[in-house]
């Protein structure tokens, strides 16, 4: 569903990306929804978030905040397409418990806040706060990499 809704041609590799949320960063595989933990829509990782402060993980452009604002894609300016989405089933919440910092179209840079998720009214509605953040056009060779360090995109 989502791996077209962005077509570039050329992705420069980023130096860094930014953890858009504090907690525990973990592989998209125990993500307990089968469209991020199949990889549906890209390969990434996700966090168990420890507070709701969404930020931008690069220097680009929000593409789309979603209308119930759970969810928000950005392009780097490098043409990597980050999508983060916040919680699992947030979509039905309807925008109730997010507050959205950025519009669509809007210049961010690294550490912007974008979002705000009020986990403590969300968390017992929604099966999971558990945040995928997905690349969405990754090439076929390229794999997201979870390290001690932070996050590498490898060939």
């Amino acid at each position: 569903m989502f791996k077209n809704l962005f077509k570039n041609k050329k992705i420069e590799s980023e130096t860094t990306i930014l953890q858009p949320l504090e907690g525990e960063i973990v592989p998209l595989d125990v993500v307990p929804d089968p469209v991020f933990s199949q990889k549906m829509i890209g390969d990434g990782f996700a966090i168990n978030p420890t507070n709701g402060s969404v930020v931008s993980p690069v220097d680009g452009e929000v593409i789309s905040v979603f209308p119930t604002k759970h969810a928000v894609s950005i392009k780097s300016n490098g043409g990597r397409e980050i999508l983060i989405h916040v919680g699992l089933e947030t979509v039905g919440l309807n925008g109730e418990g997010f507050t959205a910092f950025v519009s669509d179209g809007q210049n961010v840079q690294k550490g912007q806040k974008l979002l705000e998720a009020d986990f403590q009214s969300i968390k017992d509605k929604v099966p999971s706060i558990i945040t995928p953040v997905i690349f969405t056009n990754l090439a076929e060779n390229e794999r997201v990499v979870i390290e001690e360090q932070g996050i590498r995109i490898t060939k």
